[in-house]
């Protein structure tokens, strides 16, 4: 995968808007496995390697266990993987970057609240939204996953 240009060199200041929102999600009072499983399956729904690649790492480094980030495509089927709060924050962060069919229905909205005070809610929101658009500028301009990078360093 070749990229197709520099986005963060050619629009630093739009660039540097969305870091701005992405330190604000960093420090909110949201857990940073959350905030980084919801990444991981925003970015995995919407198919940018680039991201995966990265939230994956990120998990892994912070001691996330390795079968939890394998089942996290199908974390209904294995749900006792993950808590109470993950597992909603998951189907929340489904039907919102899935809005188009969802329609963000009012059960699940409801659902979400059950273990996420409003802040929260609109700060996990804001992460599921950030990562949307991060996703479509990486697959957009074909950033390529650290993991490829390395592949290409490799004599």
């Amino acid at each position: 995968m070749t990229q197709r240009l520099d986005y963060s060199a050619i629009a630093p200041d739009g660039m540097a808007a969305f870091a701005a929102v992405h330190n604000y999600i960093a420090h909110s009072k949201l857990r940073f496995a959350i905030i980084n499983l919801v990444y991981l399956r925003v970015s995995q729904i919407n198919g940018c390697a680039y991201c995966v690649d990265m939230h994956t790492r990120d998990l892994l480094k912070a001691g996330v266990p390795n079968e939890k980030l394998v089942l996290l495509p199908v974390w209904h089927e294995a749900s006792e993987m993950f808590s109470e709060h993950e597992r909603a924050a998951l189907a929340w962060c489904e039907t919102v970057t899935n809005v188009v069919e969802t329609r963000v229905h009012d059960e699940a909205y409801e659902a979400v609240r059950k273990y996420f005070s409003d802040k929260e809610v609109v700060d996990l929101t804001l992460a599921i939204s950030l990562m949307n658009a991060y996703n479509r500028i990486a697959i957009s301009f074909r950033a390529t996953p650290a993991a490829v990078k390395e592949l290409q360093t490799q004599p």
